[in-house]
């Protein structure tokens, strides 16, 4: 029974026991997920890496910033730093500000650098093609040592509508690379977390990248529609596929 239903899941259940223990196969796939869990926190974000990876797939002039935080241990003590630019990213994104920008896209390592460097070119080109001409100048920008929040920042100084943070969640023994997303109306700092949507467990194994932008499409369409995001904004992109789907029906 236990083989059958560890199909479904990655989640640890019907291990069985030695005695009072678990079996030593059990014990070193738990040390190695863990061992994974760890690295994924204290990994180097190669931003320039990904901002070069973004301009080869299509998305235009990227561009690469950083928080006030200046090194991986300094980001993980000080989780404050990690919300406000650096002097020189300040610099950098106030001398960028041209004609208005409808949407910020903020990529960051957060908590799992690997999340965002496996799933943020992927995600973005669903994005793009479910988003269709709704949403023009967009604006993308890589953020190094970024914690969610710093979008809100970044946001601001764009002049941006709204503005989507792609960035690595904290990493769990069975995921050490899942993005998460969150989505902003008005960035400015200072927002709080109620005042921000959250699409979470964005990877191959957890949230598809169709699904995933298919919901962004739609909280960016009604936050767009409502002039707000956060706990205001629920996603009701399920029943209004289906209500879609059942107009399609008829007219067919």
């Amino acid at each position: 029974m236990w083989a059958r239903l560890r199909r479904f899941t990655p989640a640890r259940i019907g291990l069985g026991r030695v005695g009072g223990s678990v079996p030593t196969r059990a014990l070193l796939d738990f040390e190695l997920a863990h061992a994974r869990a760890r690295d994924a926190v204290h990994a180097r974000f190669d931003a320039s890496a990904l901002a070069d990876e973004l301009r080869g797939a299509g998305f235009g002039e990227v561009l690469v910033v950083s928080s006030q935080a200046r090194d991986r241990m300094e980001y993980l003590l000080r989780p404050d730093l990690g919300r406000a630019l650096d002097a020189e990213s300040l610099e950098k994104l106030r001398e960028s500000r041209g004609s208005a920008c409808g949407l910020g896209v903020v990529i960051g390592d957060g908590l799992s650098a690997a999340a965002p460097a496996r799933h943020a070119v992927p995600l973005l080109r669903e994005l793009q093609t479910a988003r269709g001409s709704n949403w023009t100048n967009v604006t993308t920008v890589v953020a190094n040592h970024a914690r969610v929040a710093l979008g809100d920042e970044i946001g601001e100084l764009l002049g941006a509508e709204a503005v989507v943070v792609l960035i690595g969640e904290r990493p769990g023994l069975s995921s050490p690379d899942s993005l998460g997303v969150y989505l902003t109306w008005a960035p400015r700092a200072g927002r709080t977390d109620a005042e921000r949507n959250c699409i979470s467990n964005v990877r191959p194994e957890g949230l598809a990248y169709t699904e995933a932008a298919r919901r962004l499409v739609y909280l960016l369409g009604e936050a767009r529609r409502l002039k707000l995001s956060g706990v205001a904004l629920k996603d009701d992109s399920e029943a209004s596929g289906k209500t879609s789907e059942k107009r399609l029906a008829r007219s067919c």
